[in-house]
């Protein structure tokens, strides 16, 4: 882009690939000789499947999982030879699309499996969940155990039998022991049958936990997937913005709507292209910051559709044209949800179309 070529937007989207490929590969490391899977649902955790999968892909992952039907069509047609399970189950009538797409629908119910048996005649693979805590979906343990022998397990494909953990970031949590012993119950089942059972944090749980497929989401976008203790993934996603202008205002200046903020003093102000719009939370207002030239600038006042105002009073960098930083650095994505009063997940899956999106291997 030449240097009087206007730019769409004031903010920039950068998605590292060959992070996200090493996260990958850190997660697999962690149980050698285990296949790990990708979870790339919610259009990659905002970072975009259309580029990910393909990068997943060319780093050696096969298995990939998504949450809906159309997100199962938009994989297959990212990565054509991915094994790509469909997490939220079988819609009704929805049976001829996932065999269409060959897609593998995770089965939570005798109505699902009763659909996919008839529909698919054994010829296509599907998986089995077993709920053993979370009450979401998933058949629950006894019913899982009283499948032990039904023909409709062969009948359905049932190539894979899998949970969701409730608490694993939690490794204290005694929901943790119970989940593992009842999903061995239900794996001692099916025992020729591969099973599931860990997500990204999961994984640290140690060996009780890989069975036979990882199943990482958060941490291979570069979420902490031990809170309270270091990292052990590369950051993956870098939020800048422009800033659009710059102001000085006096003591009782009102910034903002309903002048929420108030100038305790001479202050200095910086506005960015970026708002609530583009996905940045309006809820970090008055709580998050931005980082300029290295400082960190806190966010006044409320944020609005398309613009956040700074106090860059100690940034002697903050001018018309600068960048300002909201995620990299030292604000990563779970930093970020927290002075939102959320978590990382949802800042990851919440970023905006609107943005200049660049892709780096």
């Amino acid at each position: 882009m030449s240097p009087t070529e206007p730019v769409g937007h004031g903010a920039r989207l950068t998605v590292d690939l060959s992070a996200i490929a090493e996260n990958w590969r850190r997660l697999g490391a962690r149980a050698p000789g285990t296949p790990c899977a990708a979870v790339v649902k919610a259009d990659a955790y905002g970072c975009g499947l259309a580029a990910v999968a393909p990068a997943l892909w060319r780093a050696g992952c096969r298995t990939f999982f998504v949450a809906h039907l159309a997100e199962g069509v938009a994989a297959r047609q990212a990565v054509p030879e991915a094994t790509i399970y469909v997490l939220n189950g079988l819609p009704p009538g929805g049976a001829d699309a996932f065999l269409r797409d060959d897609l593998r629908p995770v089965l939570g119910s005798h109505d699902e499996l009763d659909a996919w048996a008839q529909a698919s005649g054994g010829a296509r693979p599907a998986a089995l969940h077993v709920d053993t805590g979370m009450n979401r979906l998933g058949l629950s343990v006894p019913e899982a155990l009283a499948l032990r022998a039904d023909p409709r397990i062969r009948a359905a494909g049932i190539d894979l039998v899998m949970s969701h953990l409730v608490s694993a970031e939690l490794p204290e949590d005694p929901v943790n022991a119970r989940q593992i012993r009842d999903f061995s119950a239900a794996r001692a089942a099916f025992p020729e049958i591969p099973a599931s059972l860990a997500n990204s944090s999961g994984i640290f749980l140690g060996t009780t936990t890989h069975h036979d497929l990882l199943r990482p989401g958060y941490a291979l976008f570069g979420g902490n997937p031990t809170p309270g203790r270091p990292n052990p993934m590369r950051p993956v996603v870098r939020l800048e913005a422009e800033i659009v202008q710059v102001r000085d205002v006096a003591a009782g200046t009102g910034a903002g709507y309903n002048h929420r903020w108030v100038a305790p003093g001479p202050r200095r102000l910086a506005t960015l292209s970026l708002g609530y719009a583009d996905g940045y939370p309006r809820a970090a207002s008055g709580r998050g910051h931005a980082l300029v030239g290295g400082v960190a600038c806190p966010i006044l006042g409320l944020i609005s559709m398309d613009l956040i105002i700074l106090d860059v009073t100690e940034a002697p960098d903050a001018r018309r044209g600068a960048t300002a930083v909201l995620i990299g650095d030292a604000l990563d994505v779970d930093s970020v949800g927290r002075a939102a009063g959320t978590i990382g997940y949802e800042i990851l899956t919440g970023l905006g179309s609107r943005y200049v999106r660049t892709y780096v291997e």
